[in-house]
């Protein structure tokens, strides 16, 4: 499902002040909510098992709340996704050599080597792979928080037509609705889902 192929915008300053606070728990709350399956889903992409994934996304966004009182948000120089993503690629380097270490049956090189070239933000390549699950976790993300401001029956009628993809006329038929309604529905709710992704673009970006 695509509701919107523009690129996502930066991460707005003030969501960062607000992270600088640790114990402003409901934008940390917010931030982990929406970027944590993203960080899970791209080291299991890179080849690490649940356990390694889940310990990546841990040590992430540890190194995040580190590094916010000091941080400087200056988008001209890195955008907040380049240089989360380039936290999350050294978590992920991390996890290789731990377990190369563990198991210790490669070379001191073979374990360097999957460390990458991360020292400039900059030199990382685009990540097609990175950018979709970046924009799926937006969407994600808005579609939870739509779901409790739309009538239960307008999310069935969107979640089976939109996300399940199931033909409209089953729809009618499984919720007892007309193809009216159907349509009226995800109209509807398709729209409050783009204006969601909206703020969150403008939230966290």
């Amino acid at each position: 499902m695509s509701l919107s192929r523009t690129e996502i915008l930066p991460t707005r300053q003030t969501l960062l002040s607000r992270l600088r606070d640790c114990d402003d728990h409901e934008s940390w709350r917010d931030f982990f909510d929406l970027y944590w399956k993203l960080l899970y889903n791209m080291a299991r992409k890179r080849g690490l098992n649940e356990q390694e994934s889940q310990e990546v996304v841990q040590d992430t966004v540890i190194a995040v709340a580190k590094t916010m009182p000091e941080f400087r948000y200056d988008p001209k120089r890195c955008s907040f996704k380049s240089w989360l993503r380039h936290l999350l690629e050294k978590k992920i380097a991390d996890q290789f050599r731990r377990r190369a270490r563990a198991n210790q049956t490669v070379s001191l090189d073979a374990e360097e080597s999957v460390a990458w070239n991360l020292a400039d933000v900059a030199t990382l390549p685009p990540d097609a792979a990175w950018e979709q699950e970046w924009q799926q976790s937006l969407l994600e993300t808005a579609i939870e928080r739509i779901k409790t401001k739309v009538s239960p029956q307008q999310f069935q009628i969107f979640h089976r037509l939109v996300v399940l993809n199931f033909p409209a006329g089953e729809v009618a038929r499984t919720l007892d609705v007309n193809i009216a309604q159907v349509y009226l529905a995800k109209h509807r709710v398709v729209a409050r889902v783009k204006q969601e992704i909206k703020t969150l673009q403008k939230q966290f970006g």
